[in-house]
């Protein structure tokens, strides 16, 4: 029997940001960068991959290291780290990694026979006459490469737009020959950034980073975090070289701009940046992103969600979930980790992670410890949300808690909704559990939990029963 999908969709302890998926063979492969837990920076870690069958995706498998960050030339005593990479199967039938490290201009490329084999480092992106791509005077700095193969032409997108910086001037393709290395069509800007955008399709909405491209028909998709950052949208054109116009969000991280059960301009989680892509599995169409934990930027993790493209191209937004890659509403028995939260908010609104009175979502031990994620900081107008399950017969809900508290968690499934069951909790130095009879709609619901009280407790998991 397939276990149930959770977001995220790798373990708990795993954070893997940035992820660019792709379909090879019967499997799909997740490549992004590495986070570490309570890292102090962004992509710390070496290239890992995961990946789980077309027909499955529930059952990931960690692939291992792929690329250690001391593998490039560049960074042999590993002072930098390895930013978000993009990989392409090349003409010749071999993988191609790209990636820029965090100090440096210039894209290096790594080659293996397999998706998820041990990279080699094979060159570094250049011109005809052997200047790096980069360090040409002109040159901007390159930055999360995105790739697509086409016959005997690589597209590589590069870019890197923040407020006020005039020298940078939005995403950029370059053509290269089979080589995968040697730019045989120069750099041409095909979305601008937010110092060149206004009175174009994308004003509100420029380039800021994480590059992406994929085709579909006749359409080629570019897919990027915007200057908000907490977001993910599209471009589309019939070149993969110019005319692209904007088509919209795609995701946000914090659930900003969907009004379907909120107003649009709430965010219902914490958000940040964002970097992800599209994957056609089986005929059905996703969208990967990341999410932010334990309170800071640094500690990434993978979610997805299942998105329609309809027969003019178009995209529309979707909510964030605690189900993405379930293929449905997740099972309304039995015990749920609290980690698969997708909302999390107080009563101060925020778009962006980062302020000390907020809950996080995070872990005991140390990165790689194999320790169950759950959320912490919960003080009182704390609020998770979790979506969705197909309630039947639910007549009891129960909940773990850990900390020096006293207070009740309210019971609701819509945000503003009735208070369906209040559930007391009191002070532990253990996991406790607290339960309480309830009466939960039928069908396809969520469930938010909603802490009043004093002190600061941690939630490890609630069940339905």
């Amino acid at each position: 029997m397939k276990k149930q999908g959770f977001n995220p969709y790798l373990p708990s302890w795993e954070y893997i940001p940035d992820g660019e998926p792709y379909v090879f063979g019967d499997r799909v492969y997740i490549y992004g960068s590495h986070d570490l837990y309570n890292g102090h920076v962004f992509c710390l870690g070496d290239y890992v991959c995961w990946s789980a069958p077309v027909d499955d995706l529930t059952d990931w498998r960690y692939e291992g290291v792929i690329y250690p960050k001391c593998e490039d030339p560049l960074n042999k005593d590993g002072r930098m780290c390895l930013y978000a990479p993009d990989v392409t199967l090349g003409p010749d039938g071999r993988y191609y990694l790209y990636y820029v490290l965090d100090k440096v201009c210039v894209v290096s490329v790594a080659v293996c026979d397999t998706p998820a084999g041990k990279y080699e480092f094979l060159g570094y992106v250049h011109y005809e006459d052997g200047t790096r791509l980069g360090e040409r005077p002109g040159d901007e700095p390159q930055f999360d490469p995105g790739v697509l193969t086409e016959g005997d032409k690589v597209y590589l997108y590069t870019g890197f737009c923040a407020r006020g910086d005039k020298s940078r001037t939005g995403s950029k393709v370059a053509v290269l020959a089979t080589d995968m290395l040697t730019i045989i069509e120069e750099p041409v800007l095909v979305v601008p950034g937010c110092e060149y955008g206004q009175g174009s399709s994308f004003e509100g909405h420029e380039f800021f980073e994480a590059s992406s491209i994929r085709k579909h028909g006749d359409l080629y998709y570019f897919v990027y975090s915007s200057i908000v950052m907490h977001e993910l949208c599209y471009a589309v054109s019939k070149s993969p070289t110019k005319d692209f116009v904007y088509g919209g969000v795609i995701v946000s991280n914090c659930d900003l701009h969907i009004d379907t059960y909120k107003p649009a301009h709430m965010p219902m989680a914490y958000g940040a940046n964002n970097h992800g892509s599209i994957v056609e599995i089986k005929d059905e169409w996703y969208i990967f992103y990341h999410r932010h934990t334990n309170g800071t930027w640094y500690s990434r993790q993978g979610c997805a969600e299942k998105i329609s493209i309809d027969n003019e191209g178009k995209i529309a937004q979707v909510e964030i979930t605690s189900c993405g890659l379930n293929g449905g509403p997740l099972e309304g028995k039995g015990e749920y980790p609290s980690y698969i939260a997708c909302h999390l908010y107080t009563d101060t609104p925020s778009m962006y992670i980062g302020d000390l009175r907020f809950p996080k979502i995070m872990q005991d031990g140390r990165d790689g410890d194999e320790e169950l994620g759950y959320i912490s900081n919960i003080q009182d107008t704390a609020t998770a949300g979790f979506k969705y399950f197909d309630i039947q017969d639910v007549s009891e809900i129960a909940i773990w808690t850990r900390g020096y508290a006293h207070g009740v968690f309210e019971v609701k499934t819509v945000w503003d909704g009735e208070v369906l069951a209040k559930i007391p909790i009191h002070s532990s130095n253990i996991w406790e559990e607290f339960s309480v009879p309830v009466q939960l709609p039928k069908g396809k619901q969520a469930i938010y939990l909603t802490y009043r009280g004093t002190g600061n407790t941690s939630l490890r998991s609630f069940a339905l029963r």
